[in-house]
C-alpha cells in the first residue's frame, strides 16, 4: 500500500484523508491499516511520536464501525487531556464524510456535567483520559458493554504517569470478545505486563528504532556551568534566529523560571507546566499554535498531546535521566521531511550522563563552543535576510513618493545602515560581553572538563568585579560584622518564586529563611545565610546546607502578605 487510495478503505474516509493532504502512509500506516482491515487478533504496535498513530489505528476502525448502532463501539485511552483532544479533532477530520458517526472526547479539567450531557448523543466513539473515564463508569455515564476496539494510545506514558490502576479497572468493564490494540514508543516491564494480562495472542509491527527519531535532526551540545546557564540560552536562541521551538526543563518551578527569564528580555515565550490552570494552559497552547509565541518552555508531560509540525528546534535547557525521553523531546522537531536541530545545555558534572545518552541512542551529538557576541550578530545578520526573502507579502499599500531620494546612497550604503538600525539593541546588548567559558568534556569519563585559559581568565575577571561590587562582604571575603563566609560547598542555593513584583525585600527573605529553619523554642541555632537576590517575579538565596530539608518542609505551609511560599533547590 504505497497510496491511501490503493488500500480498501471506504470512499467517504478516502475523500476526507485527500482533503487533509494525505497521499502516501507512513511505515505504520502501512502496516497497521491492512492488519486492523483483515485480522481479529489483538495488536502491539511500536513507533515513536509523530508517525501518524492516529490515522494507523482510527482510519480502519471508523471502515468497520457500525453507524445505524447508537452504542459505544470504538474506545481510545490517551495520557493526557491535549492529546485527548487532538486524537478527537482528527478522528472527527477523518469521518467529515460520516454523517452518522459520532465522537465525544472526555477528559478532566473540564466540567464532568458538560460531557455527560454530551454522552446523551449517543456517540460510537470515546476519546479518553483515564481518570476521567473512570469517573464517568462510577457515575454510570459510560457503557462500554458493546465495544469492538479498544485502542491504548502512548500506553508507556499512561503507565508512567501512574494509570496502572485505572487502566487494568477500565480493561475490566469491557467485554472479552473486544479487539485491543496497544500503541507505544518502548516497550518497558509494565507495558510487557499490561499487555500479557489483557492482550490475546498479540500480533506485533514494530516501526524503525529509538535511532530512526534523529532522521534530519543535527544534534548539538554545549557545557556551560549554572551561572552561566540563562546568559547561554540567550546567545543560543540569539544565534539561530527565526526558530520556532520548545525549550524543556525538568520541573514546574524551572519552566517557569526560564519562561520569565526570556519574557523580561523581550522574547516572545511563555510557559507550559502542571502548575498552571486548564484555561491558562489552553490560552498558551493557542497562542504556540499561532504562532503568537516562537519559544514554548516546557515539561514533559505538559507538552504531551502538543502536535505541532513545523518546529524548528528543541532545546534541551535541562537533560532528562531516560535517554529515550531525550529521543521523544528531539523527535518533535524534523517533522515532515523538514530539518530540526536539538540543542543540549550541558553542565560540566553531567557529562556521564551525556555519554549514556549517546552509547544508548547511538545518536551522534557534536559539541560546540557558545557563540560569542560578534557570532551572534552575524546570525541576526543572515536571520534578517532569510526573513525578508521568505516573507514579502504585501500588507499595506503606500505611496512610492513617500520614499525618500536614496541617489546618494550605494545599495550596501543602504543596506548597512538598515542593518545597523533593525540590530542596534542586540549589538549594544553584547558590545562588552566577554566570551562565556570554553567547557570540553575529555574522552576519559572520569576527567575533569578542560577549560579555556583565556575565556578562563575573563571569567575570573568577571567573578571579580562582582565580589568587588558587593555590598555584603568586605575584600577579606568577610560578611559584614566580621564572619567569616563559609565555602560554597557547605550552601545550598533555592530559587524562591517571589520578587519584586511582591514587595519581597532582603529583610524579608531573611526573616522567612529564620523563621522556616527555627524551631519554635528558638533553642536551635539559626542557618547561616549566604546570597539573597531578588529579581522581578522570582528571587534565589543561599543557606547552609544542613538545614536544606527543613526549609523545603516548612516554607511550603507559609505565606508571605498572603501569597503562597514555594522554594527549590536551584543547583
Amino acid at each position: 500500500m504505497n497510496l491511501f487510495t490503493e488500500s480498501n478503505l471506504s470512499p467517504d474516509i478516502l475523500k476526507a484523508v485527500g482533503e487533509l493532504g494525505y497521499e502516501s502512509p507512513t511505515e505504520i500506516q502501512k502496516q497497521t491499516i491492512p492488519f486492523i482491515l483483515s485480522d481479529i487478533r489483538d495488536l502491539i504496535a511500536l513507533a515513536q511520536t509523530g508517525t501518524g498513530k492516529t490515522a494507523a489505528f482510527s482510519l480502519p476502525i471508523l471502515d468497520m464501525i457500525d453507524d445505524t448502532s447508537r452504542k459505544i463501539q470504538f474506545l481510545v485511552l490517551c495520557p493526557t487531556r491535549e492529546l485527548c483532544l487532538q486524537i478527537s479533532k482528527d478522528i472527527k477530520n477523518y469521518s467529515k464524510y460520516m454523517k452518522d458517526i459520532k465522537t465525544t472526547a472526555v477528559y478532566g479539567g473540564s466540567s464532568i456535567m458538560d460531557q455527560i450531557r454530551s454522552l446523551k448523543d449517543k456517540p460510537q466513539i470515546i476519546v479518553g483520559t483515564p481518570g476521567r473515564v473512570i469517573d464517568l463508569i462510577n457515575r454510570k455515564a459510560l457503557d462500554f458493554s458493546a465495544i469492538h476496539w479498544l485502542v491504548l494510545d502512548e500506553a508507556d506514558e499512561m503507565l508512567s504517569m501512574g494509570f496502572k490502576d485505572e487502566l487494568e479497572t477500565i480493561l475490566r468493564e469491557t467485554p472479552e470478545t473486544k479487539q485491543t490494540f496497544l500503541f507505544s514508543a518502548t516497550m518497558n516491564k509494565e507495558v510487557e505486563r499490561i499487555s500479557k494480562n489483557y492482550l490475546t495472542k498479540p500480533h506485533r509491527i514494530s516501526v524503525g528504532s529509538i535511532n530512526e527519531v534523529k532522521k534530519n535532526i543535527k544534534h548539538e551540545y554545549y557545557v556551560v556551568g549554572y551561572r552561566n546557564k540563562k546568559e547561554a540560552l540567550k546567545r543560543l536562541i540569539d544565534a539561530n534566529p527565526n526558530q520556532y521551538s520548545i525549550l524543556f526543563c525538568r520541573t514546574r518551578m524551572e519552566t517557569q523560571e526560564v519562561a520569565d527569564f526570556l519574557m523580561q528580555n523581550g522574547y516572545a515565550a511563555d510557559a507550559l507546566h502542571g502548575d498552571l490552570s486548564q484555561a491558562q494552559r489552553d490560552t498558551v497552547m493557542k497562542k504556540f499554535r499561532l504562532k503568537n509565541i516562537d519559544i514554548l518552555v516546557a515539561t514533559d508531560v505538559a507538552a504531551r498531546g502538543l502536535d505541532v509540525d513545523s518546529l524548528t528546534h528543541v532545546i534541551h535547557y535541562s537533560l532528562p535521566d531516560d535517554p529515550e525521553v531525550f529521543v521523544h523531546r528531539s523527535g518533535r522537531t524534523g517533522r515532515a521531511g523538514k530539518d530540526g536541530i536539538s540543542i543540549s545545555l550541558i553542565k560540566p558534572e553531567e557529562s556521564r550522563k551525556l555519554k549514556q545518552i549517546k552509547s544508548t541512542t547511538k545518536i551522534d551529538i557534536v559539541e560546540k563552543i557558545i557563540p560569542t557576541g560578534q557570532e551572534v550578530i552575524k546570525a541576526q545578520v543572515g536571520g534578517v535576510f532569510e526573513k525578508l526573502f521568505t516573507e514579502h507579502e504585501d500588507i499595506f499599500e503606500f505611496d512610492d513618493s513617500l520614499i525618500p531620494d536614496l541617489n546618494a546612497f550605494t545599495k550596501e550604503e543602504l543596506v548597512h545602515k538598515l542593518l545597523q538600525f533593525q540590530l542596534k539593541d542586540l549589538a549594544l546588548y553584547y558590545k562588552d560581553k566577554h566570551d562565556l567559558v570554553e567547557q570540553k568534556f575529555s574522552s576519559r569519563d572520569d576527567d575533569y572538563p578542560r577549560r579555556d585559559r583565556d575565556r578562563g581568565r575573563d571569567r575570573d575577571r568577571s567573578r571579580g568585579d562582582r565580589d568587588n561590587r558587593s555590598g555584603d562582604r568586605d575584600r577579606g571575603g568577610r560578611e559584614r560584622g566580621g564572619k567569616p563566609r563559609r565555602k560554597n560547598e557547605d550552601m545550598v542555593r533555592f530559587f524562591f518564586n517571589l520578587g519584586k513584583k511582591d514587595q519581597l525585600k532582603k529583610l524579608d527573605v531573611l526573616d522567612i529563611i529564620n523563621k522556616a529553619t527555627t524551631p519554635a523554642g528558638g533553642s536551635k541555632k539559626r542557618a547561616e545565610i549566604g546570597d539573597i537576590e531578588i529579581l522581578e517575579k522570582f528571587s534565589f538565596f543561599e543557606i547552609e546546607k544542613s538545614f536544606k530539608g527543613e526549609l523545603l518542609n516548612n516554607i511550603a505551609s507559609m505565606k508571605f502578605k498572603g501569597k503562597d511560599m514555594r522554594a527549590e533547590e536551584a543547583n
